[in-house]
């Protein structure tokens, strides 16, 4: 299988491009780096991606197709999704700040990661892009279409793990130097989590 030059260039300029965008994933990985420190942040950032491959695999094999289909099912996975960024939101202003010695481990990496996992899954955003971006680039004539958008979708979530890891370690690295003077970073944190559900709810 080997797909046309140009198609090719032509999707690896888009995704970099929507990569680069910071959107909900990067704006997550930087509130995960900002109330857990850099590890929280790229642990964050590497769960997004684990849930991207979720979205990568339903669009392969039809089953975003099927649940675009149904809009009612849409609306219940993105009100999920909304629900459980703010239960976090939630749980980050009611956190209690550490001493300054300790501080960057409000957030375990592992629980970072878990969150990103869910709270891409529940995002039905992704997988309505991916499966309005991806055919684009396929072609019946090189190989099935599946295993097209599974290559394609990998490359997309491969690069947007490792920017989304970078956003994330970036947030905790400054997030760790400014908490030694300020103990508002879980607010910030629950201030974008908040964010971010009201986003999911109302677009």
């Amino acid at each position: 299988m080997a797909f046309p030059p140009a198609t090719l260039l032509a999707f690896l300029a888009g995704a970099l491009v929507l990569n680069l965008t910071p959107g909900s994933d990067v704006l997550f990985a930087i509130a995960s780096g900002l109330q857990g420190g850099p590890k929280a942040g790229m642990a964050a950032g590497f769960g997004v991606g684990i849930g991207g491959i979720f979205h990568t695999c339903a669009t392969a094999f039809g089953l975003a197709a099927l649940v675009a289909a149904h809009p009612g099912t849409l609306d219940i996975v993105r009100w999920a999704g909304a629900a459980y960024l703010l239960w976090i939101a939630v749980k980050s202003w009611r956190a209690v700040v550490p001493p300054p010695e300790s501080v960057g481990g409000a957030l375990l990496p592992r629980d970072a990661f878990r969150r990103g996992v869910i709270t891409n899954v529940l995002n039905p955003k992704v997988a309505l892009f991916m499966l309005a971006y991806l055919p684009q680039f396929t072609d019946p004539a090189i190989g099935p279409l599946w295993q097209q958008m599974l290559i394609l979708g990998g490359i997309v979530f491969t690069g947007g793990t490792l920017i989304t890891m970078g956003y994330g370690a970036s947030a905790g690295w400054l997030g760790t130097r400014l908490a030694r003077r300020m103990g508002v970073l879980n607010k910030v944190a629950a201030l974008l989590f908040g964010g971010l559900a009201a986003r999911l709810a109302l677009d």
